[in-house]
C-alpha cells in the first residue's frame, strides 16, 4: 500500500511532506477571513428601551447573537425593557458579535422598611433614597417632639420596621409639630376602656405617654383607664379659692394606667 512511498528518494519523501503541510498552511490562512468573518462589519442598532422581544429580534435578524447579562429594576421603565447593551448602539463591531442586554425587571425586589421614628426630615428622606423608596406626603400633628418623624405609613397604613416593601414604594410621614399654644383641660379618662381613651385623645390631639398595667392585662383594648398622669384635678387651688382642673397643650403627653378591672369612679381622679 505504501510502496509509492517507499520506492522514492528519502529526500522526495520529505519535500512532498514539506510541500502538504505548506499546502495545508496556506489552505487555513487562506480560509481564515472566512472562519472568522474578517472584513464583515455591523453597525450595533439602538434597542434601549425596547421590549426584549423586539430587541432580541431584531438583533438576530441583523446577526448577532443575544444574550441576557444582568438585570434590575427601575419603576419609570417598562416592565422588561432593555435598560443598557454592550456593546453601545452605533458601535462598528464583526457580525455574529454577542450583545450582552441588561433588562428592567418585571417585579421589583423587596426591601425591609426602616424605623424612622426620631428622624429628621431630611435624614429620613436621604434613608428612603437609599433603600430605593420615596418620599410623599409629610403631615403635620402636634407633639413635643418638633419636626421628628412621628409615623410611617403607605396608602395610611402604619407600615412596621422590619416589614418587607417592593423598591419604589411610597412612604408617608407624618412629623411633630412641636406643643400647640392653646391650654386645655386634661379630660377625664378614667373609666374608659384604652380605645375609647386613645379616641378622645386623638380628638384633642394630645398623644399617650407611657401605659401602665396594673396586673395581668389579657386584652388591653378593652382594659379600663383607672388612673392618669396628669389627673384632672390640680393641687393647687384656682383664683378662687376652688378646685382646678390641671391644662394640658396640644402635643403632650399623658400617661395612663390600666387594669382589666373597672375602678370606682368616684374614688379615683375624685374631686378635691
Amino acid at each position: 500500500m505504501f510502496k509509492f512511498i517507499t520506492d522514492k528518494p528519502l529526500w522526495v519523501n520529505i519535500l512532498t511532506g514539506i510541500g502538504i503541510i505548506l499546502l495545508l498552511i496556506l489552505l487555513f490562512f487562506g480560509s481564515l477571513d472566512w472562519i472568522t468573518g474578517y472584513g464583515k462589519f455591523e453597525k450595533v442598532p439602538n434597542v434601549a428601551g425596547q421590549h426584549i422581544i423586539a430587541a432580541q429580534k431584531l438583533l438576530e435578524d441583523q446577526g448577532f447573537e443575544v444574550v441576557i447579562q444582568d438585570s434590575v429594576y427601575i419603576d419609570t421603565i417598562a416592565k422588561q425593557a432593555v435598560i443598557r447593551q454592550s456593546p453601545e448602539a452605533d458601535a462598528i463591531v464583526k457580525t455574529g458579535r454577542r450583545i450582552y442586554l441588561t433588562l428592567n425587571r418585571t417585579i421589583p425586589p423587596q426591601v425591609e422598611m426602616p424605623n424612622l421614628t426620631g428622624f429628621s426630615i431630611r435624614s429620613a428622606e436621604m434613608y428612603l433614597q437609599s433603600l430605593g423608596l420615596k418620599l410623599g406626603f409629610v403631615t403635620y400633628k402636634p407633639d413635643i417632639a418638633r419636626n421628628a418623624v412621628l409615623e410611617q405609613l403607605i396608602n395610611g397604613t402604619p407600615v412596621k420596621p422590619g416589614q418587607k416593601v417592593p423598591i419604589g414604594t411610597i412612604i408617608n410621614l407624618v412629623l411633630g409639630s412641636g406643643i400647640g399654644g392653646d391650654e386645655l383641660d386634661v379630660p377625664d379618662l378614667v373609666g374608659l376602656t384604652l380605645d375609647q381613651a386613645r379616641a378622645t385623645l386623638t380628638g384633642m390631639n394630645i398623644n399617650i405617654g407611657s401605659i401602665i398595667a396594673a396586673g395581668s392585662v389579657r386584652d388591653s383594648s378593652t382594659a379600663f383607664v383607672i388612673r392618669q398622669n396628669p389627673p384632672l384635678w390640680s393641687d393647687v387651688p384656682g383664683i378662687d379659692g376652688n378646685p382646678a382642673k390641671n391644662k394640658i397643650r396640644s402635643g403632650q403627653l399623658i400617661d395612663l394606667y390600666i387594669s382589666e378591672q373597672a375602678p370606682v369612679k368616684d374614688t379615683v381622679n375624685h374631686h378635691p
